[in-house]
């Protein structure tokens, strides 16, 4: 059975792109794509009950609610708060940094301009966060409450 990865990020481009990328490093995952900050929260809500995602990949730069946003919303979710949520974007900032690992980021990785580079890193995110890494023991799924950041 495929591992899932809930991929949040707003361009087309990159999504049809990353999900060559994954096809082409042999990685057997499913992607679910949500292409803004919004749609991930109420794709992630929908899963406190159900099979949550392996990892997030989290774009920094989101239209309704930026990645940093989501990714501070997830932390404080009871379900969620344990699951490794990478960020995948172009935003070099060292301030986007900063602010992705102080809100509880797993990864910080940087957007590879070119194909190959791209296979590579897919490939190296599905063995190490799908495949190498143990992930910890679910949390118990509490109410349901907006999704108010």
């Amino acid at each position: 059975m495929a591992s899932k990865i809930l991929h949040v990020e707003d361009n087309s481009d990159d999504i049809m792109l990353t999900e060559l990328a994954f096809r082409k490093a042999g990685a057997e995952v499913q992607i679910e794509v949500a292409s803004d900050g919004d749609k991930a929260i109420e794709m992630l809500q929908r899963s406190f009950n159900g099979a949550l995602p392996g990892c997030v990949l989290l774009d920094v730069k989101l239209p309704t609610i930026s990645g940093l946003e989501v990714l501070a919303w997830i932390r404080r979710q009871a379900p969620l708060r344990r699951l490794p949520v990478v960020m995948l974007t172009s935003s070099s900032l060292p301030s986007d940094i900063n602010n992705a690992y102080d809100l509880g980021a797993n990864s910080y990785l940087l957007k590879p301009s070119d194909l190959d580079a791209l296979i590579e890193l897919a490939g190296t995110i599905a063995q190490y966060w799908l495949r190498t890494n143990t992930p910890p023991a679910a949390t118990a799924p509490l109410a349901v409450h907006a999704a108010a950041v």
